[in-house]
Parts: structure tokens; sequence; C-alpha cells
């Protein structure tokens, strides 16, 4: 885990200002704006909600540390995000204890988001109040009273245009020169009369600053035309669903036909590196071993990097246009008949990007029946750590196809492991006793133009730790298996003697019986244990156990998939046909083979019980369904 920038060290000597507003208040568009979007995304201690911390911008000085605090509407938790956000204002840990805070509420929701401020002021926190969408006031015409919201609410209050960033600097010198001497202290909750009463007069105070004459109402009413608008359609009971899957299908086939260019030009380059390293020292030990142990392992996962690009790059454009929020509203109800909200929407979805991270989401779910069905379901969403697999079984599937053929059927993975999530959730909805009604509410925000600057930093820090974390398991394995299957008969000519002689062959052998009712021999076999380790190293396996090379083509992919075409077990039988890939794939969409996701899952539901039977039962579940694939399509003639 990585603590950031922010160290002991210089918590001394510089000044700790901690970010808080509401969800979708425009929060982290200011934190990216201070920080230039460079900082690390960490978990608090003793929890697993992430929140960031880093630096002030070089081009604005280093002597601010800053803190951007999971979402929240009130200084009295109703989930776990809520509660680190508090816990890292009050509590001391390993950081020292904020000496400041930013209070940043939506220039457009300012009655409802002056409550928390409300709230901020009472503890004494020296604070400086940003009022955020002000561009979107100022083009209907709207001005905000600064000065009588400095007045009532005893603080500095700065506009901040999040489009163009203006205010940052006025911002940063108000933060400096904060008189940080102050203690604060926790917040004493509000009974229910004087809740009611400070949330009448942050209504009425919002409505002294905001409106001068009658018309001012209407002026911010134009504002949400053009949102409204939209999601007459977007949010339309029938329409907006149509929509939502349409958008989502486009998001998935995209990614195999969009990518498919640049990953051409990355295995082109890294087939040529293979042959080059070859060249240089033919029939040796030390460039077989570069060649088809680490480039061959590499390039088979490094080749796929771009559609996992461009799969952080959709979701992040969801996220930041504001249609993410829009989708868990339409998800709500379906959700309901498994026992759950659209507030386990965005976990479910960013599933499909990393289930580590996507469980870590669920904290802010308030029922703990829900967050355990969202942990059950998540394991089953097609994360970026399968898009090797699906896109190589895939490949050789439709390798004489169009790209698109392969696209829509990728987007047809991705849809069937959220159906197949659906009906796990399903089944624990029915064995875990349900607890007492809840709502789901969720503040909508506007649509607004993505920032493609964060977009594509963030889209490319995630495959960047996406390459980083799977790096080392590859070269370990790449190191393990080149050996494996290269002795002790190393000086053998015909490549496949060498490899069903080898350490191996021996090993794979022994486990052969148990992968022979997939359709498969050892040596996939050996893939599909290695993909223990980590699923995307199933290919780079593939690559080792098959002996890719490029001689013919510099193309590390299609030679794979030629090697695979041709392959054929100790019968003289074809390894890989249609019915052992089609149970390959059904294979990899519901097996559980990542150990940080076990891990993840026991710390999130603090029962090994519930992690250990997700394990097996997924496995197990997997495994037949695959074997009953193969065994049926071959009966009916399909091999």
């Amino acid at each position: 885990m990585s603590y950031g920038k922010l160290s002991k060290t210089k918590s001394t000597t510089k000044k700790i200002i901690a970010l808080v507003g509401a969800p979708n208040s425009g929060k982290t568009t200011l934190y990216n704006w201070l920080t230039d979007s460079k900082f690390s995304t960490v978990n608090y201690p003793g929890a697993t909600v992430e929140y960031s911390l880093g630096g002030l911008a070089p081009r604005f000085g280093d002597d601010l540390e800053l803190i951007d605090t999971p979402g929240t509407y009130s200084l009295h938790p109703k989930s776990a995000d809520e509660e680190v956000t508090i816990k890292a204002l009050f509590e001391k840990s390993f950081l020292s204890q904020p000496q400041g805070v930013v209070v940043v509420v939506d220039g457009t929701q300012l009655g409802r988001h002056l409550f928390l401020a409300e709230q901020m002021r009472e503890t004494g926190f020296p604070m400086v109040l940003v009022v955020t969408m002000s561009d979107l006031l100022e083009k209907q015409g709207l001005e905000i009273d600064l000065e009588l919201l400095s007045e009532k609410m005893n603080c500095k209050v700065i506009s901040f245009d999040g489009v163009l960033g203006a205010g940052l600097t006025q911002l940063i010198t108000e933060l400096r020169s904060l008189d940080v001497s102050k203690q604060p202290h926790l917040h004493q909750v509000w009974d229910a009369k004087t809740s009611e009463q400070k949330s009448e007069a942050c209504e009425k105070l919002a409505h002294q600053a905001l409106f001068k004459t009658e018309q001012d109402r209407q002026k911010l009413n134009n504002i949400f035309q053009k949102t409204n608008k939209i999601d007459r359609t977007l949010l339309h009971p029938i329409l907006g669903l149509l929509f939502f899957f349409l958008i989502m299908a486009t998001l998935f086939s995209g990614i195999y036909w969009v990518a498919s260019p640049i990953m051409d030009g990355v295995d082109y380059v890294l087939g040529w590196l293979g042959e080059k390293v070859m060249e240089l020292g033919p029939n040796t030990l030390w460039a077989d071993f570069l060649s088809h142990g680490l480039i061959a392992s590499f390039s088979a996962v490094l080749v796929f990097v771009p559609q996992i690009f461009i799969l952080f790059l959709g979701i992040g454009i969801l996220e930041s246009s504001g249609y993410l929020a829009r989708a868990a509203t339409l998800i709500d109800r379906p959700f309901s008949k498994l026992g759950l909200s659209g507030r386990s929407f965005v976990p479910v979805l960013s599933g499909f990007a990393c289930a580590v991270p996507a469980l870590m989401a669920t904290r802010n779910i308030p029922s703990r029946r829900d967050r355990w069905i969202t942990n059950f379901m998540i394991p089953l969403m097609s994360c970026s750590a399968r898009l090797p697999v699906y896109a190589l079984l895939l490949g050789f599937l439709f390798q004489e196809e169009p790209v698109w053929k392969a696209g829509l059927a990728l987007a047809g993975l991705y849809f069937a492991s959220l159906f197949m999530g659906s009906v796990a959730a399903g089944v624990l909805n029915r064995l875990i006793p349900k607890d007492k009604g809840s709502f789901f509410m969720m503040e909508l925000p506007l649509y607004r133009r993505p920032r493609w600057t964060v977009v594509l930093t963030q889209s490319i820090s995630r495959t960047k730790s996406f390459v980083v974390k799977a790096g080392p398991i590859i070269f370990i394995l790449a190191v393990v298996l080149w050996a494996g299957t290269t002795f002790p008969n190393y000086q053998a000519v015909d490549d496949q003697e060498k490899v069903e002689s080898s350490y191996a062959g021996q090993v794979g052998r022994i486990f052969e019986p148990l992968f022979e009712p997939m359709g498969v021999d050892w040596r996939v076999g050996i893939g599909l244990i290695s993909a223990f380790a980590a699923r995307e190293v199933f290919v780079s396996s593939m690559a080792v156990v098959f002996q890719v090379t490029s001689e013919d083509e510099a193309s590390q992919q299609k030679s794979l998939l030629e090697k695979m075409s041709t392959a054929e077990n100790s019968r003289g039988e074809k390894i890989f046909t249609v019915s052992s890939v089609l149970g390959l794939i059904i294979f990899f969409m519901i097996a559980l083979q990542c150990i940080s996701t076990v891990g993840m899952a026991f710390r999130e539901s603090n029962s090994w019980a519930f992690a250990l039977g997700q394990l097996v039962s997924f496995n197990l579940i997997a495994y037949g369904l695959a074997v009953a694939v193969v065994q049926g399509l071959r009966a009916i003639g399909v091999s």
C-alpha cells in the first residue's frame, strides 16, 4: 500500500488541508486542479475505503498537502466511507490531523450543501468555503453574494470555476493565511427540531445569496433545463433502459474494435523484438529464455493493454459526464428484485475494471446485507484481468471474421457476466434474512463535458497500475514456466518433444485427467493452474507452453493463434475447437482465480466462511458448467 507524498517528516513542516463536500459537489475536480492530478489513492488505516493524498501542484508552491476525503452529506455518518471522512478530520493516525478544511458546495444546490458547511463551522475547524459551478451561474446572469455568505458563515468564501480553474490562486492564498491555532471538536448531533431549523436557515441564506429579483429563480431553473430535457429520455422507464444497454454495449464492444489497430502495432513491435533477440543468439539458452520466455510472456499480455485503457477511459467518461449516477438510478428497480438498490451499481460497474477496488466501493452501502450480496456478485463481473483471456479466445473463434463480430461477442460476455452476477445475488438474497427496509437516494449531478486531461490522466494511471501489478507475477511465472518447459531435455531439436519430456510436461500429465473433460490437455491445464496467480497469466502461459515464435510473421499474437489452431493432444485430436474454447470462456467467466479478491472479500465481510465459500463454489460451478458445455456440444456434433 502506498501512502502518497504525505509522511511524518513532511507533515511537520507543511500545512495539511482536507477537502470536504457532498458527492458530486465538484470537490474532486477542485482537488485535481490543486494537485495537477498528481496524487496517490490509498486506504484509510484500519479500513478499505479509499481517499486521495497529494501535494500542491509545483506551479503553486510546495507548502500545502491536501486530502480529498470521501463525499459526505453530514458529519454524522451513515455509511463506512462517510465514517472515514469523519475519522480523517478528527482522529489522529499515522497522519497529522488536518489543520484546515476546504468545504466545497455546489452553487446550483447551495441550500442543501450549506447544511454540511454549517455543521463544519460549528466544529471550530479553520475553514474556507468554496462555491463550485460558478461558470454555470454566470452564464445565466446569476452572481452569488460571497460577502453575505462570508459574513453568515464566518469564513472566507471563494467562487471556483471547474472548467477554467478561476479562483485557485485566491484559494491557495487564503489557505496559507488560515489561523491553524484553533482546536476543532466533534460536532454535536442536532435534535430533529434543531436540524429542521438549520435546514430552513441554510435554504433562506442560499435564497438571499442567489436571488436578488424574482427572475433570478427562473435563471437558476434554466441551468437545469438542458439536464432535465436529457433526463426525460435517459431516465425514462423504457427508453432509459434501452439507452443504458446501448451505451454499455457500445463501451464493451468498442473495447475490441477501437483498440484493434493499436494492438496490431504493439504486437508487431514485440514480435520483431523477439525475432531480433533470437537472431543475436541462435540456439543459445539465454536468447531462448529472453525470446520464448520473457518477451513472449509479456507481449502476450501487453498486446491487450490498449483494450484495458479503453475500458478505464470509457468508465471515466461515464462518471465525469454525470451519466453514471443516472445509470445507478435506472438500475435501482431491477436491482431491488435481487435485494439490492441502485447504490450497488457503481461498485458492480467498477468490478468490470477490477474486483478489488469494487469491493472497497461497497463501503458506501449502508445496509450490511446489501454489502454482502454486492460483494458476492462482484467477482463475477468480467474484470480487466479477464480481458486478455477473452480477447485471445475470441480471436481464435473469429479469426476469419470482421473485427466488429468479435466486439459484439465481447459485449455479450460482459452482459452475460452481469446476468450471472444477478443470478448469484438472487440466490444469496433468498438465503440471507432481510433486514429493515432501506431506500435509495442519489443526488443527480448536472451533465457536464468531461475534463479530458483529468479523465486521460486517471485512465493512464489505472492502466499503468494494472501493468505494474501484473508485471512481477508474469516475470516470475515466465521464468518458472520457461525453465519447466525447457529442461531437462533442452537440447532436443523438436520443440514438441522438448516440451513433452520437460518437467512441466511430467507434472502436467498428472493433472491431465482433471482437464480432459473440458476438452483440453495438460498444456492448457498448466495455463489454468497458473491463472490462479492472476487471470491474465493464462495468455502468457500459453505463449510459453506452446513455444510461440514469430519467425515467419512479426506478430506474437498471430503466431500464438496459429499454434492453437494446429495443437493436438496425444490422441491426435485438436485441442482448441469451438466447444473447448467456449468451455474455457465459461470457466473464466465464473471461476474465482484472483487471490487478492479472496483476501479483499474476507476484509469486507470479516468472514473466512464467506470468502472461502465464494472461492470454492465459484470454481466448482465454473468447472461443472465448462464440462457440461463441452460435452453437450460434442454430443450434438459440435466439435
